[in-house]
């Protein structure tokens, strides 16, 4: 039996913002760079050890994974399998939005401008096979909410309703056994 973890990135602006960050380029704040350290920490303190750290390339989530790589002495790599969805209209707009919350329930159809849950869960879901097919390596995942809700349903059942209503905290650890 393998497993693996998976990071989302620290805080950023826009996460401060309340907007949806998709692949507009947002930084980390100073908290997200303390975040990303406390995560690191937490993987020290547990004693958790990896081969590999496999990151977002957009600056939020790889600026997390150098924190971690550089405190943890792990390597790592940027994957553009793990880049945000792009929600097209909605970067940018409120993220407690009701149109937005809605539009997540809908998997086929693509945002304006964007791309639909459904083509990005085929990229995610295609570096998930590769990773579990590999029970000797253990990796690090750093990368963002709306792929912590695409791993969840690789491994969950999930209604419509729970799959948009998924998320987890910035820098929160999550473990995958598979």
């Amino acid at each position: 039996m393998g497993h693996f973890y998976f990071i989302r990135h620290g805080e950023t602006f826009w996460n401060v913002e309340n907007k949806i960050c998709g692949t507009t380029d947002i930084g980390l704040t100073d908290k997200g760079f303390d975040q990303a350290r406390q995560s690191a920490e937490a993987l020290l303190k547990e004693g958790i050890t990896t081969d590999m750290i496999i990151s977002s390339p957009l600056v939020r989530a790889a600026d997390t994974a150098r924190e971690i790589s550089r405190l943890c002495s792990i390597p790592m790599r940027t994957d553009e399998r793990l880049t945000e969805q792009c929600f097209g209209c909605y970067e940018g707009t409120a993220r407690d939005g009701q149109e937005f919350h809605e539009a997540k329930k809908r998997f086929a159809d693509r945002y304006e401008n964007g791309e639909s849950m459904l083509q990005t869960a085929h990229r995610v879901y295609g570096l998930l096979d590769e990773i579990t097919s590999q029970e000797d390596t253990v990796y690090i995942l750093v990368a963002h909410n709306g792929l912590a809700r695409i791993i969840q349903s690789y491994f969950t059942s999930m209604t419509n309703e729970e799959f948009a209503s998924f998320g987890i905290p910035n820098c929160a650890v999550m473990r995958f056994d598979y």
